[in-house]
Order: structure tokens, then C-alpha cells, then sequence
């Protein structure tokens, strides 16, 4: 070859180079055939709860209550009366439950409502009649997707030493073994609003660490809020990151973790904020603000055009048989935390001589046990750097808010609320240099994956498999 040919001729790291988007887009094409195969036939037509579908027809009739002031079933629908300043009547159900509603008492949906807008346009070509099931499964598809695109990025970065195949290993365990599998392909209403927050909190993370966009980082908390109102606590992750990346690069220590000579975490944590130029900071958070502030106040807004309050979501008037515990200790109390943090650490599959010899309890399996290797969160190999921190922060209270709710995530395969910190803890398990191409995180990558596809396609259809319980008394298997 002349030197001339040698001069324009690509070097070989270019002749080699695939588009960026190839891999994410084959990553989103398995998990979408996937997850549509296993929903099978819920793709046949809407499902019983599509919650979100009714909502998005009554944005499009220009209103925020239900369409004809009816509901459509008995699941999860709230009343309000606008006359008792309160929930409803039992009477309010429509025939052949009740006498229906009358004019002031009025029918709404009280799920956030991000989900409806974006199945908003679906809703408006095909109705009620829309199949919510595979427009979720196909979006599902979109979160195992961002994941893999957060972890390029994160190794990209230097937060991370993982090469490919690790990212791919990882966004497979999240994709098919983790409680994400079942929640995919179901459909319904509560497991809707899972599966958007969960395409929602990789982009959220994605332009939160390192602060690259607090604009953006600001958007995506705003509609995670209104997806997921617990996610509102992941706010302490762009926080911390807008004060590190506004630190001087001249000031000691220049982390949390080089603060060896103060005595706890307290004091080192002040000597870290020493080094913050809060006059960018604040120019960071005030921009990271912005979205949610309008976001909050369209919020608001709909709260009172509803229910006469603007931080009243309408949860407490779900008419629901277990209605008594909310008005008694409302939506998030300490009294429901040993109850529900049971079921997160101790609730395993039930052993019985009948067939078919496995029950799962309808508060479903413990978070460990249907994904044992997110254990490795609590056993990172190098040291803790500060995004480290500000993810474990984020998760950790989202956690302890949903552990504190009044709801278990009845009923389930296993614990559901998981969903909304579980793409925290992939990113943790990545930045914590853990090896995952040895034996044990294969064994227990395919553990997950068989039991979360066991529960992917027996939940809701095969019943023989699962407690038949109604009263949420029975947590346990009993004696």
C-alpha cells in the first residue's frame, strides 16, 4: 500500500466501530418480544383495570372525572363529594352496586396522571377498546433499554470499570429476573404506573449524575412525581451531585471519602460543603427546580379543580374495603412498616403436600429471594465515592416511603414498589466493582431469572399457584 492509501485509510478502531444505537435498539427488540410473548393473552383486548385508558378519554372529553360519571368496575375507582367535603357514600356505586352517584358526588381516577398522557394517543384512535396490555408491554421494553444506555454512560464516564458484556449481563437480570418480568407484561393499572416510572428513572439518572442536564434532571423528577409520587425523595441524588460537580477542584478533601481525619460522618460531610461555590450551585438547583416547580403547580391545579385541595391526589377517597386503616392512620404511617417490611425481607414460597405443592402469598415474595444478587448493594468492592452515597440516599428513602405506606403492593408476584428505586440499585451494583462473570452472579443471574419468569407467567392467570386470601390478613403461611 502507498503512503498515500496509507494516509486515508480508516484506522482499524474505526473499521470496527458499530452505531451507538445498534446495541440499545436489538436490547429493546429481544425484551419487547419477550414480554409481549409471555403477556399472551391479555394482548387479546383491554384489560379489566385499564384505569389509565379511562383517564386519557377523559382528558380528551376536556375533564378530569370519569367519563359519565361511571366507573367502570368496583377496583381502586375514588368518589368525592363535593358537598360533604369527603369520600362518598357506598351508595355512589353505580347498578347494580349502588343507586350511582348523584350530582355532587363525582367519580375520578386518583393514580398520577403521567401513564394516561402518554397512552393518550392510543386512547384517542381506539377508546376504551385500546390494548393497554401490549402498548405496556411494548413500552416496558423502552426501561431495560434506558438501563443499558445509563451503564454505557456511567463506564463511559469513569464511574465504572465494566466492559459490554457486563452492562448486557446486568440489564438482563434487570429485563427477566428481577419483579420488573411480571409487572411488564401484566397491564393493569397499578402495574402501568410501575412500568412508567421505571422507563422514567434511568433518563432521571442519566442526566442527574455528574449534573449534565439539571434542566433535564428537573423534567424527569416532575413526571416521575406525577407517575410515582415517591419518587419525589430520589431528589436527594441531584441534589448532592449539582454540590460536587460545584465544588473548586483546588478544595480539600476533594470527596466525602477523603475526609479521613475528621471523626464521623457529620463533620466530614461539613468540611466537603466547604469546598461548594454556592453560587453555582444554587444556579444549578434553581435550573433543576424550574420543571418541577411548573410541573408541581399544574398538579396543584388539577387537585383543586378535584377535590378542593391543592395537595389532595384523592387516594384517601378510593372506596375500598380496607378504607377504615386510612382514615385511621392515613396513607404513610411507622404502623404499617413492620407489616410491610415482613413481606419485603421474610415472605417465601409457601411448601404443602397438595398440588401443586407451591403457594405464593398475595403479598408476594421477598425482595431477596426473586432477586438475590441485589444483595451485592450492600457489598461494594472499591470504596464508596459520593454519587455512591447520593444513590444509596435515594433509594433508601424512597424504600423506607413506600415501606410506610398502607399498601404492601397487594396483590403480587413479588415486591412490586421495588420498581421504584430497583434502577438505583443496578447502577450501585455497577459502580461497586463486584465481579460479575464468575460462577456465583451466573448462578444467581439464572436463579432470578427462573423464578421471575415462573411469576411472569403464572401471576394473575395460573391462581392454583397463588394464596386465595381476600382479607390481607394472611401474611404468612399459616400452622
Amino acid at each position: 500500500m502507498s503512503s498515500a492509501d496509507e494516509a486515508t485509510a480508516p484506522p482499524p478502531a474505526a473499521q470496527k466501530t458499530r452505531p451507538r444505537w445498534l446495541t440499545p435498539l436489538v436490547v429493546y427488540l429481544v425484551c419487547a418480544v419477550i414480554y409481549v410473548g409471555t403477556a399472551g393473552p391479555r394482548l387479546l383486548g383491554p384489560t379489566p383495570d385499564n384505569h389509565f385508558v379511562h383517564l386519557a378519554m377523559s382528558f380528551l372529553q376536556g375533564q378530569l372525572g370519569v367519563v359519565d360519571n361511571h366507573p367502570a368496575g368496583t377496583n381502586d375507582w375514588a368518589c368525592y363529594d363535593d358537598v360533604a367535603h369527603d369520600i362518598c357514600e357506598s351508595g355512589a356505586w353505580p347498578p347494580p352496586w349502588g343507586r350511582g352517584a348523584n350530582e355532587h358526588e363525582h367519580w375520578y381516577i386518583s393514580f398520577p396522571p403521567v401513564p394516561a398522557l402518554i397512552i393518550l394517543p392510543a386512547a384517542a384512535i381506539w377508546g376504551t377498546d385500546t390494548r393497554d396490555a401490549l402498548f405496556w408491554s411494548l413500552f416496558a421494553a423502552l426501561s431495560p433499554t434506558f438501563l443499558f444506555v445509563l451503564l454505557r454512560s456511567l463506564r463511559e464516564r469513569g464511574h465504572t470499570t465494566r466492559d459490554q458484556t457486563e452492562d448486557l449481563l446486568l440489564t438482563a437480570l434487570y429485563a427477566f429476573g428481577t419483579v420488573f418480568f411480571f409487572v411488564a407484561v401484566n397491564g393493569s393499572v397499578w402495574f402501568a404506573g410501575h412500568v412508567v416510572g421505571s422507563v422514567l428513572l434511568p433518563l432521571f439518572l442519566l442526566f442527574t449524575i455528574d449534573s449534565r442536564s439539571p434542566l433535564l434532571a428537573g423534567l424527569f423528577m416532575g413526571l416521575l412525581f406525577l407517575t410515582r409520587p415517591s419518587s419525589l425523595y430520589l431528589t436527594v441524588i441531584p441534589l448532592m451531585e449539582m454540590l460536587r460537580v460545584s465544588r473548586t477542584s483546588q478544595s480539600p478533601p476533594a470527596s466525602l471519602e477523603d475526609t479521613r481525619k475528621d471523626s464521623g460522618p457529620l463533620p466530614r460531610f461539613l468540611a466537603w460543603l466547604r469546598g461548594v461555590v454556592w453560587k453555582d450551585a444554587f444556579k444549578r438547583i434553581a435550573v433543576f427546580a424550574l420543571p418541577i416547580l411548573v410541573i408541581g403547580c399544574l398538579a396543584m391545579a388539577m387537585n383543586i379543580a378535584r377535590f378542593e385541595r391543592p395537595t389532595e391526589f384523592g387516594h384517601r377517597f378510593l372506596m375500598i374495603g380496607w378504607r377504615g386503616r386510612i382514615e385511621t392512620w392515613g396513607l404513610f404511617n411507622y404502623h404499617y412498616l413492620p407489616k410491610n417490611l415482613a413481606i419485603f425481607t421474610s415472605s417465601l414460597p409457601w411448601l404443602t403436600a397438595n398440588d401443586p405443592h407451591v403457594l405464593i402469598s398475595r403479598h408476594g415474595l421477598a425482595l431477596w429471594f426473586t432477586t438475590p444478587a441485589l444483595l451485592l448493594t450492600f457489598f461494594p468492592k472499591r470504596q464508596l465515592t459520593s454519587t455512591m452515597r447520593a444513590l444509596m440516599f435515594g433509594a433508601a428513602f424512597v424504600c423506607l416511603a413506600d415501606l410506610a405506606y398502607q399498601n404492601s403492593g397487594w396483590v403480587q408476584f413479588g415486591y412490586r414498589f421495588a420498581c421504584d428505586y430497583m434502577i438505583v440499585l443496578f447502577a450501585l451494583i455497577a459502580m461497586g466493582g463486584r465481579k460479575l462473570k464468575g460462577p456465583g452472579f451466573i448462578a444467581a443471574l439464572l436463579f432470578a431469572i427462573v423464578v421471575n419468569t415462573f411469576g411472569a407467567i403464572t401471576f394473575d392467570r395460573i391462581y392454583s399457584f397463588y394464596d386465595d386470601d381476600n382479607t390481607q390478613e394472611r401474611v404468612f403461611q399459616p400452622d
